[in-house]
């Protein structure tokens, strides 16, 4: 097999330990570098399905260490990180959340495995049932970044962010449809003013790194109460 073959299963790969290692930090006082980790974790599990499609790699254990890996980097890594950070002190409390948070992470996968093969016969829809796991941990993080932005570790209360953990948990095993940015089409005119936003995201994250991604958040937020909204007036008609 030539190993070029073998770069999706890599890429994945490098995503857990990207995972695991921010735990790692975590514990060690080190949450800047966790974040950033599970960040990367992001990002490459966005890369390795889109590898494996374009080397016509696929396969089911390609299929079944991806999913694997996003339950270590967006439901356990997150889920310790943010305990380690603010939630030691809370007894139970604080572990109650992080289980309730990782275990919701664990069922949101498994109904996803579930309708992707179901939905290998027909058309894919353009969008998900909840919150996608890298997107739960992105929404989770949300109290570090704004603890980082303002330089104040105590600027969320524990108990506030056990609560927030929790909710995010249950929008993710929840039944609103979350906007699928993976089938997300542009036309071709379009395509130089989102590569120029692209550029400017980048621009800003690597300058204003807390500040961008706290707007990223809020707008993803945004966008999911839209779609709650959006659901509930389409039930009453």
């Amino acid at each position: 097999m030539p190993v070029v073959m073998l770069l999706p299963n890599i890429v994945t790969i490098a995503a857990i330990c990207a995972g695991m290692s921010a735990i790692r930090f975590g514990f060690q006082d080190q949450y800047h570098a966790a974040v950033i980790l599970i960040l990367v974790a992001c990002v490459l599990d966005g890369l390795d399905g889109k590898l494996a499609r374009l080397l016509k790699s696929e396969s089911q254990i390609g299929a079944e260490l991806d999913s694997l890996a996003d339950c270590v980097n967006f439901g356990v890594a997150p889920a310790l990180v943010i305990y380690a950070w603010a939630l030691q002190g809370t007894n139970s409390g604080g572990w109650i959340a992080v289980l309730v948070f990782g275990i919701s992470c664990v069922m949101r996968l498994a109904r996803f495995n579930i309708d992707s093969k179901s939905e290998l016969s027909g058309k894919q829809s353009s969008r998900f049932v909840g919150v996608p796991a890298p997107a739960g941990a992105f929404l989770v993080l949300f109290p570090m970044f704004l603890s980082f932005l303002f330089d104040d570790p105590d600027l969320i209360p524990a108990g506030v962010i056990g609560f927030y953990m929790i909710g995010v948990g249950l929008l993710m095993i929840s039944r609103i449809p979350t906007y699928s940015f993976k089938r997300a089409r542009v036309s071709r005119t379009n395509v130089k003013f989102l590569l120029l936003g692209f550029a400017f995201l980048a621009a800003a994250l690597l300058t204003q790194t807390w500040a961008t991604l706290v707007v990223l958040d809020l707008a993803y937020a945004a966008s999911v109460f839209w779609a709650w909204l959006n659901r509930n007036a389409a039930t009453k008609n």
